[in-house]
């Protein structure tokens, strides 16, 4: 397995990036940049390119609906050229509360455009004359639809890689397929050891036998809550602290996916009660009502023995690359999450 981190500027984008550089020496291999309704993360990618050298970047997720698919491809070509072909085209759904409430366009058909988007971008890719018969996109864009002045243009540029990868943040059955079916990594969030491939296996191989000779096997990316020493308890109940937020608060009842997964996984009551009680301004209160085997299962929490067993969970499951997640002491300061790459580092071999 490799290792990798989400880029956390809290304490200032220029600090987060000096951080990396440290974090790339003790051989951490990919950045994640964020983009929810933040500063958008393709500028945080090029600054960190010019910033690097080896470790791989990668948009951690852009939304597949506030640019055209054109606009995707066009951008990843320019960040994959600028970082001598280090990019990875991170891209997901995100969720309404965000695509309508800060963008304005509707949240519709997310299966449906995400398939159409990566084949358009992977035709831009290969510098095709850009023509397409989507159901959601046409290109040109028929002349009933607009001036009928469109052409097929291919793009200016020759790309560094025809072959960009393409990586599909999913939860949902029929989004997970999809992943396995047209891309190159999937990331999942909240990757219960115990039961992940239960939950995700059926949909994975559904795509799985849909997936062309011509791509490698799927890679999975995993973020894990990180902490090694012996105040385990207090990390554990960090991470039940996130959990809550996703679980209770992140979108509406009956319209939110973290809540949804954690039903899957066998949590559904607790879902509900914490839901309940996020939703009511009780937060304290539903991170208690996480269950610490969840919170436990999706980490790396505790000893080096202990770390180093639930390092070979995750391998054992598939894992590809570890997106370390410092909570702790290691959340907060630089030297402590340097020493903290470096321990997993060492043990997962």
């Amino acid at each position: 397995m490799r290792l990798g981190m989400q880029l956390d500027y809290s304490a200032g984008f220029k600090e987060a990036v000096a951080d990396i550089q440290r974090l790339e020496a003790a051989g951490l291999d990919t950045v994640f940049a964020a983009e929810l309704y933040s500063y958008d993360s393709i500028s945080q990618l090029g600054y960190i390119a010019a910033k690097t050298e080896t470790v791989k970047i990668a948009t951690g997720i852009v939304n597949i609906y506030s640019r055209t698919p054109a606009l995707l491809a066009m951008t990843a070509a320019g960040l994959d050229y600028i970082s001598d072909g280090r990019f990875i085209l991170g891209l997901g759904a995100s969720g309404p509360q965000v695509v309508e409430g800060f963008h304005g366009v509707p949240y519709d058909a997310p299966i449906g455009r995400t398939r159409e988007v990566i084949e358009i971008c992977r035709k831009v890719w290969r510098r095709e004359p850009l023509t397409y018969d989507g159901k959601f996109y046409q290109l040109p864009l028929p002349a009933e639809q607009g001036t009928g002045l469109g052409k097929p243009l291919k793009l200016i540029n020759h790309p560094l890689r025809a072959d960009i990868p393409v990586m599909l943040a999913a939860m949902g059955p029929k989004n997970v397929a999809l992943a396995a079916e047209l891309c190159e990594a999937w990331e999942p969030i909240f990757f219960h050891t115990g039961k992940a491939m239960d939950v995700f296996g059926p949909s994975l191989e559904k795509g799985r036998a849909k997936r062309s000779a011509d791509l490698a096997p799927l890679e999975i990316y995993v973020d894990a809550p990180a902490y090694i020493g012996t105040d385990e308890g207090k990390a554990v109940e960090e991470v039940k602290h996130r959990l809550a937020l996703y679980v209770g608060g992140m979108g509406a009842k009956g319209k939110n996916f973290y809540h949804d997964l954690a039903t899957r996984y066998g949590y559904g009551e607790e879902a509900d009660k914490i839901q309940d009680l996020y939703l009511s301004g009780k937060k304290v209160e539903a991170a208690a009502e996480v269950p610490e085997e969840f919170a436990r299962s999706i980490s790396l929490i505790g000893s080096e023995t202990d770390v180093a067993e639930q390092l070979a969970a995750f391998e054992r499951a598939g894992v590809s690359t570890i997106l370390v997640s410092p909570v702790g002491d290691a959340n907060r300061d630089a030297d402590a999450r340097l020493r903290l790459v470096e321990q997993i580092n060492e043990l997962k071999g």
